[in-house]
């Protein structure tokens, strides 16, 4: 950009943000000027201007009276004015981003239509382009939105057909400013939509996802991990959308604020949905919103609009409310983090990473990964967890077998059981970067180190992902017996890391321990420089504690002791074996001496009523433990085993209900989350069919179970919902009738009377289809009075299903069981 370009930039918006009465000649002047430079400078934009979305598409065709359209994008094709004229009504209101009526326009979504999704997308933006140029002002965000399908391993889409969706929509992108991806509540498809975007396509992109009032999206994603992930991937903003009302969402953005390093994006609801005169309102006035959104500008937020029942009265009253403010932007310290979905480690304190799934010297893990035994891996995760590991090591370098793809599934399988971080390690860049690509967070990379071709073919793929990276201290030469040489390797790659845009919080270094039997006097370097990298580099130290006896008799007692003289040096990170309980009383020890642990809180916890340690390896589980782990194949021989001495029923009633039991209560208390409750139905619908086979052949006769009925209410084609509770209940022994998505209330009403049943489960996305939900809901009370009704969906709430008559309103797929157990006691 050059100094005179820079000069009138800066002095413009100097004028707009610091002035709170400007002249509509010198608003038409900045407008102008930006509209000229927009895709040159747009990301300067961000950096030095606070910019405003515009509201709700959906409600603003509900209030024009479309309100049956299942796809709202097909109206780009048949009634295209009212689309211009929703979009031109928001710029008029004072919005610098419009975003295109494309939420919908993907392969999935656009089935039985007309028009490509590259057709649908580009007359998107043309309606959008043809209101900016009408206004003289505007820029385009071309809008993307979640396909509603599961990825594996809880769903049937594989990451590589996800990534198809997605970049048939960026590559469709020609004539719009930025790439707004909105409404995600699962991490990993807003990851494979972000990775899609950034590949074929060189806009701009925000990503928002949105959250639950405890601070977590309906899949368990966490919103620090969210923006850790994120951020890392290189979007240009970040932020929270829809499902919350302002108020409700005030402790998000507070956290969102404090956390964020880069532009944050906020689009509330207006308010919770009532019905009123057969339409749909929500009880927060553009006057009370814009209150709202004055307070979250000053706490940061830089690119403020609005969702589901926002209009532009709502847009107009924000902007003239905050108008005056100075302009914001987060200004947080970046802090040593990676995460999985869920969990979130920070490297404030010492924390230890698992290092038993790592084939090298362990024959029994060495059969599984060549016998591909799941089962042995993932109880070796799950066991690591259970005993305090804080994040996992995964090698699966055997010469006999595909690292690529091996280490890739590995990932995907630990990652739907485990909640921790991993640390993807391998000498295979590839292997590297296909595990890294499809990981579902941000995790450490193991390994770089000071070899040039090293340098430069790890950074590049830590930069790429936002993973963390860790330098092991050798070149050529190999490891350097000094401490000082160790220091110099760790220079060059902290120097190279940092070139390649890697912060320094990201990258972590190890100095290799050696073999106390083999170099007896390479001990103290290595100590010597653990010490030298913390001081003179100020990164994360890891070390591979262990390796430190090989050889020696006693290896528990010089574990101990280099554990115990590598934290005095500043050890951050130190890779052990977690079932050695010894070491963690070290960690917990040097903690209270080093006043880490304040007034010894945690040590006073850990040690009052200190029990013994007894736990026997890869154990033998229960039916019960393998369905509450998620063990699908340790499941069913379970099962199988069970059904040689007890009865089917005995089985149900003391094994599996029992589990499904206690991983809906972890669920409620948010101990688990979605994937977990998932795949723990998953495991009990395997059981479920082993049993039935068993019956078959058997003289035991099932019961017949109570029949319900699942729909998506017609005009909405969104199911992710009700496939979800589908998945749940089904375990339960009730019997789904699924009608799917878009159902008329004659087809739910004629499948009551055919299968005769009592409870229909009603399910809708869309605030333009609340009303459709009433009118089926009437139409079964008229036709089937003793059939009962349970709603759910983002748009539903309590109050809401009460006004449309519903008889229960489920807020989860938990809360859904409950509803039905109660039904049918």
């Amino acid at each position: 950009m050059s100094k005179c370009f820079y000069t009138l930039f800066t002095k413009k918006f100097f004028i707009l943000e610091n002035t709170s009465h400007i002249s509509k000649e010198e608003t038409r002047t900045i407008f102008n000027f930006r509209k000229e430079n927009s895709m040159a400078d747009f990301k300067f934009l961000l950096q030095t201007q606070r910019l405003f979305l515009d509201g709700a598409m959906g409600t603003m065709l509900h209030k024009k009276g479309f309100t049956s359209e299942k796809l709202p994008e097909i109206l780009n094709f048949t009634n295209p004015e009212i689309i211009t004229e929703i979009h031109l009504e928001y710029l008029k209101a004072g919005c610098d981003i419009i975003t295109t009526n494309t939420f919908g326009a993907n392969t999935y979504k656009l089935t039985n239509v007309n028009y490509s999704v590259k057709e649908m997308i580009l007359q998107g933006i043309k309606l959008a382009k043809n209101a900016v140029l009408e206004n003289e002002y505007g820029f385009i965000a071309l809008d993307i939105g979640p396909t509603g399908k599961l990825l594996k391993p809880i769903g049937n889409v594989t990451f590589e057909e996800m990534y198809e969706v997605y970049k048939e929509q960026a590559l469709s992108s020609a004539g719009a400013d930025l790439i707004l991806l909105e409404t995600f509540t699962d991490l990993y498809e807003l990851k494979v939509a972000i990775l899609a975007c950034k590949e074929n396509s060189d806009l701009p992109i925000f990503a928002t996802m949105s959250f639950e009032k405890n601070g977590r999206t309906v899949f368990g994603t966490d919103l620090e991990a969210m923006i850790l992930t994120v951020e890392g991937l290189g979007v240009d903003a970040v932020g929270i959308n829809c499902s919350l009302a302002p108020n409700e969402i005030a402790s998000l953005v507070k956290k969102l604020t404090s956390i964020a390093t880069i532009p944050i994006v906020l689009q509330p609801n207006s308010g919770l949905p009532t019905i009123k005169n057969n339409s749909t309102y929500y009880n927060t006035t553009p006057e009370q919103f814009s209150n709202y959104a004055k307070t979250f500008v000053e706490q940061g937020v830089s690119i403020f609009g609005g969702c589901c029942g926002t209009t532009p009265e709502f847009i107009q009253q924000t902007i003239k409310n905050t108008r005056h403010l100075p302009f914001n932007p987060p200004k947080n310290k970046y802090v040593s983090k990676v995460c999985s979905s869920s969990k979130v480690v920070d490297f404030e304190e010492i924390r230890v990473i698992g290092e038993r799934i790592n084939p090298s010297g362990k024959p029994l893990l060495k059969e599984a990964l060549t016998t591909k035994n799941l089962t042995y891996i993932l109880k070796e995760a799950l066991d690591q967890k259970e005993e305090g590991a804080n994040i996992l090591d995964i090698n699966v370098g055997l010469a006999d077998i595909d690292e690529v793809e091996t280490l890739k599934n590995l990932v995907v399988e630990v990652q739907s059981i485990v909640d921790l971080p991993l640390q993807i390690d391998s000498v295979n860049p590839l292997a590297i970067e296909q595990a890294v690509r499809i990981y579902n967070g941000k995790p450490i990379i193991n390994s770089v180190n000071g070899k040039f071709d090293s340098l430069h073919t790890i950074l590049p793929i830590a930069k790429k992902y936002g993973a963390s990276v860790l330098g092991l201290t050798l070149d050529d030469r190999g490891i350097p017996e000094t401490a000082k040489e160790r220091l110099e390797i760790a220079t060059t790659i902290v120097n190279t890391a940092l070139e390649y845009g890697i912060r320094k919080q990201d990258i972590l270094i190890d100095c290799l321990m050696v073999t106390a039997s083999a170099q007896q006097n390479l001990i103290k370097e290595t100590l010597e420089a653990i010490y030298l990298v913390k001081k003179e580099l100020g990164v994360k130290t890891v070390l591979g504690v262990s390796n430190i006896s090989f050889g020696l008799p006693n290896r528990n007692l010089l574990n101990k002791t280099m554990l115990t003289l590598a934290l005095y040096q500043g050890l951050d990170a130190p890779i052990l074996n977690t079932r050695n309980k010894e070491m963690f009383e070290i960690i917990d020890a040097y903690n209270v001496l080093m006043a880490k642990d304040i007034d010894s809180e945690n040590y006073i916890q850990n040690y009052s009523n200190q029990q013994i340690f007894n736990h026997t390896p890869n154990s033998k589980l229960t039916l019960r433990q393998t369905i509450i782990k998620g063990l699908e194949e340790e499941a069913v021989l379970c099962s199988e085993q069970l059904l040689l001495n007890q009865s089917a029923i005995s089985i149900i009633e003391d094994e599996i209900i029992p589990a499904l039991n206690f991983v809906g209560d972890e669920y409620e208390k948010q101990i688990l989350f979605l994937p977990q409750l998932i795949k723990s139905s998953e495991c009990a619908k395997r059981c479920f069919e082993t049993i039935k086979l068993h019956l078959m052949n058997s003289n035991e006769k099932p019961a017949n179970p109570p029949k319900i009925i699942l729909a998506t209410v017609y005009g909405d084609v969104h199911d992710i919902g009700k496939n979800i509770i589908k998945v749940i209940i089904e375990n339960y022994g009730f019997e789904i009738i699924d009608l799917g998505k878009d159902v008329s209330p004659t087809t739910i009403v004629n499948s009551i009377l055919e299968h005769d049943v009592k409870l229909v489960g009603l399910s809708a996305l869309m605030t333009t289809t609340v009303q459709n939900m009433k009118d089926t809901i009437n139409y079964i009370k008229i036709n089937c009075p003793n059939c009962k009704v349970m709603v759910g969906g983002a748009v539903i709430t309590e109050q809401l299903a009460e006004s449309i008559n519903a008889d229960y309103f489920a807020k989860d797929a938990m809360n859904a069981l409950k509803i039905i157990q109660d039904v049918f006691k």
